[in-house]
């Protein structure tokens, strides 16, 4: 396998970290538009399979011009979210496979914003599916860790743990600590402001998807390894589109432990405007107002070395038991930031993220998860792709939340 790695930031180099430990692949190129990022992000694995170059992730043609270059199989799109689809067009035209974190975009409803929801996350990509399977090319899509890793405990609980499923509720939170900043964002700014400020989205099966207000339902969710309670906001999210494609139940949410003070700094960037993408002028000049805020943070992957404490993600389930007896379950992967950094140098966020599609690349390689068309996670058996994260040394866990009647 061939492997071309667009976005060399936090999670390339942690994907090249944990990847560079497998032989299931000949080779990888990390690439960026920072030359000196992917130069950095292939050296600290000292592996000759690696590789680095320079690219522009929103040029479909240079994407194509590259995949063809390396003789690419697959390309893991690590990149933010506004470059989904430059790169997803690049590899179908390539007859290349592709694996994303993130979806294509969202666009609210231009009408009724918080009541329902207008091009949802992941929508122009499902669009394609069908020229996919033409090509006979597979799109993972939202295979990180949540989406991904989130959606897999999904499958597994769909077809090991419960004879019917209620709902399934993901939850994320953590207790890291960053010493020395007021305010530093542990992934993209650019991509917590997308997210956080959009419309969240919910799907019930006699509804369908519905949208509600940023930062909506609060509710302490009690996690585990130590985190404790953490109150929790509907967020947008990728599981809510995805999950409800291929598991029958009745509800699905996705809740965020953001705090007070991110949610507080994002509300003021919203209200001043400091959130657009469009460019203004400044002084002669044109730059996005939200290309400035990530400028003025420091950059995620640089934190671990002054971040403490655990991250988590999990999928809650709730219905019948195979024993057909009420049943709730939370499937969860949890990781200790200085475990990563003592593993790979990578702060706990962006290294959990990166395991997800390291995970996934090696099972399509073995054949253990195979098609063709848009697909995410849930679309696929969970059983290897867990005995595989066990294999990595990250296990995920289970507690039961309430006793088997």
């Amino acid at each position: 396998m061939r492997i071309l790695v667009i976005g060399s930031g936090g999670v390339g180099s942690a994907f090249a970290a944990i990847v560079g430990r497998r032989r299931f692949f000949e080779s990888v190129v990390m690439t960026d538009i920072d030359l000196q990022r992917a130069e950095r992000a292939a050296s600290l694995t000292a592996d000759p399979r690696f590789s680095c170059g320079m690219l522009d992730a929103s040029d479909s043609g240079s994407v194509e011009d590259c995949l063809r270059a390396h003789r690419t199989d697959v390309v893991l799109n690590a990149a933010d979210p506004r470059f989904v689809m430059p790169i997803f067009h690049a590899a179908l035209a390539s007859g290349v496979d592709y694996i994303d974190m993130a979806m294509s975009l969202s666009r609210p409803h231009p009408d009724r914003p918080f009541e329902l929801p207008g091009v949802k996350l992941g929508d122009d990509q499902f669009a394609e599916s069908g020229e996919w399977a033409e090509r006979g090319c597979l799109a993972l899509v939202g295979m990180g860790v949540d989406p991904g890793i989130s959606d897999v405990f999904a499958r597994h609980a769909a077809d090991h743990l419960f004879q019917s499923i209620d709902q399934v509720n993901v939850r994320d939170g953590d207790n890291l600590v960053i010493a020395g900043h007021h305010f530093a964002p542990t992934f993209s700014i650019w991509t917590a402001i997308e997210e956080c400020l959009n419309p969240p989205v919910i799907w019930e099966h006699d509804r369908g998807w519905f949208t509600t207000e940023p930062f909506s339902g609060p509710e302490t969710f009690d996690f585990p390894e130590g985190i404790g309670p953490v109150e929790c906001v509907n967020v947008e999210h990728e599981e809510v589109m995805l999950i409800p494609r291929g598991i029958d139940c009745r509800r699905v949410t996705f809740k965020y432990g953001l705090g007070a003070q991110f949610i507080d700094v994002l509300r003021t960037l919203h209200l001043i405007g400091l959130d657009r993408t469009s460019p203004v002028l400044v002084r002669g000049g044109s730059v996005s107002p939200r290309e400035v805020v990530a400028a003025c943070l420091p950059d995620p992957a640089g934190l671990g070395d002054r971040m403490t404490g655990r991250t988590c993600v999990g999928t809650w389930v709730s219905g019948l038991g195979t024993d057909l007896q009420p049943r709730e379950v939370y499937l969860y992967h949890a990781v200790d930031n200085q475990d990563s950094m003592g593993r790979d140098g990578c702060q706990a966020v962006v290294w959990q993220t990166a395991l997800g599609p390291a995970v996934a690349l090696e099972l399509l390689e073995s054949g253990a998860w195979q098609g063709a068309g848009v697909s995410g996670p849930e679309a696929f058996p969970s059983t290897p792709f867990l005995d595989l994260l066990a294999d990595h040394g990250a296990p995920h866990r289970r507690k039961e939340l309430r006793p088997l009647a």
